[in-house]
């Protein structure tokens, strides 16, 4: 623990973050078990931060800290008592210039394990709340969130010849394991329990899960002709195409059907123009992602979205255990255990470096110096964004038009910048003009005015 000086400033930015799924305020009297109950939630939710010295006023949040550190005591120990001090809790003290007081500045970590208050009572954030755990099924709804638990290992009442005299076992046991008997082999890698396949040994090895699973592992793909920022049924081209079938051909058909849209897809370049293209092995590993790693207790499907400048990817379910999209580069943890071991063990299986799937789909955005995918939490879902969208900025490809094609208007410009609203762009070229980097072309009209490099005399 570390004790910070901080200006009146800084202090006052702090006390004006509003109350949220990822913050909260307390004053000095809080119990400890108000304390341990945030604690609780935001470890079981996604991690977030308190600030302990701080009244909640008619005018707004003043500063109003502990005498000095010590007297800040019970609160650490009631706070130790449930999560160690550590990595997963981090606490520093903070004295502001001028103002009354030590604040505790407590960060806590989206936590492995389900952390319980000191009475054994179980809280998760949802928005400002801390909401209690009380139902069983809300328990199991936290396992599985925690990665704790995982429905893959749950049994499906189907018949066993699903999955041991399908297509696909039939290929991976001649391929792989010739030398076993399907049903034996199956049961040995806990696919079947009792006299059942598990949701695992359904989405690998039979011919249609779906028909076993409506709803909770198929994968939906849109074609929307706009750039923005929702789809709307008016945008949408055709109707959506649905993949089906066992996982290792879903990845495989999802990214080839995808990769068959996006070629068909032109935008503006200062080159005029071109194909959209983005990397096979992004669209490959984040689509592999999505299929191993997303919660199948949930019934939706996996979407693929294909706009003009980006394609999401909407995976249901949390990022699960202590993954959180700032860390998922360097965390590693499977939610469906068995399902990414067997599938690993397909021909030219679609997880081949296990672990380092979305760090491959950052580097190959990287070599096209395209922007970073963008990993997003949304509500029960994950999100992940691949734009395409070159690291320079609007001025500069807008003077890499200009270099190539000798004038732009403002609809080049939106094309080239992939900026669908026109005040945007309307501003930047204004503070270049400004800044003589271009100038309007002399006779343009207003509804198609051009500009260009200024002209030297």
């Amino acid at each position: 623990m570390v004790v910070t000086i901080i200006s009146a400033a800084d202090a006052a930015k702090l006390m004006a973050k509003p109350e949220s799924h990822f913050m909260d305020f307390k004053a000095i009297e809080v119990s400890p078990a108000k304390i341990t109950r945030a604690i609780s939630a935001f470890a079981n939710a996604d991690g977030g931060e308190l600030l302990v010295g701080v009244d909640d006023t008619s005018t707004g949040m003043q500063w109003r800290g502990f005498e000095d550190i010590e007297a800040a005591n019970g609160l650490i120990q009631a706070i130790e008592a449930i999560l160690p001090i550590g990595p997963d809790c981090r606490i520093e003290f903070l004295i502001a210039s001028g103002l009354r007081g030590v604040v505790v500045h407590i960060e806590v970590a989206k936590t492995r394990q389900i952390v319980c208050t000191a009475n054994g009572e179980t809280y998760v954030r949802r928005a400002a709340q801390n909401l209690p755990i009380r139902t069983s099924d809300q328990f199991e709804r936290l396992r599985l969130n925690k990665g704790l638990a995982s429905f893959e290992t749950n049994s499906v009442a189907v018949p066993l010849q699903t999955i041991t005299n399908s297509g696909p076992t039939i290929r991976f046991m001649l391929d792989i394991v010739p030398h076993q008997e399907p049903e034996p082999w199956l049961r040995k890698q806990m696919l079947i329990v009792g006299d059942h396949p598990t949701v695992a040994g359904l989405l690998l090895f039979s011919e249609e899960p779906q028909a076993a699973l409506p709803k909770q592992c198929g994968i939906k793909i849109y074609r929307y002709r706009t750039s923005d920022d929702e789809g709307t049924r008016e945008a949408l081209e055709g109707q959506p195409t649905t993949v089906e079938g066992c996982a290792y051909d879903q990845v495989y058909e999802a990214v080839a059907r995808t990769k068959a849209i996006v070629e068909g897809i032109k935008r503006m370049t200062p080159e005029g123009l071109v194909e959209v293209e983005y990397p096979e092995e992004t669209l490959h590993e984040i689509i592999t992602n999505a299929v191993l790693h997303r919660d199948y207790s949930i019934p939706d499907d996996i979407h693929i979205r294909i706009y003009d400048n980006r394609i999401e990817v909407q995976s249901p379910g949390t990022l699960p255990g202590h993954v959180t999209p700032e860390n998922i580069l360097s965390e590693r943890f499977a939610r469906n255990g068995g399902l990414v071991r067997i599938i690993n063990k397909f021909p030219n299986p679609p997880n081949k470096d296990v672990g380092e799937g979305l760090n491959t789909a950052f580097r190959a955005m990287n070599r096209l110096h395209l922007k970073e995918p963008v990993v997003e939490q949304r509500d029960n879902a994950v999100w992940v964004t691949i734009r395409h969208e070159q690291l320079a900025s609007p001025q500069e490809r807008i003077m890499q038009f200009v270099e190539s094609n000798g004038t732009i208007s403002n609809g080049d410009a939106r094309e080239v910048c992939l900026i669908r609203e026109d005040w945007r762009i309307r501003t930047i070229i204004k503070k270049m003009v400004d800044a003589g980097m271009l100038e309007k072309v002399p006779g343009s009209t207003t509804s198609n005015t051009a500009y260009r490099k200024p002209r030297t005399t």
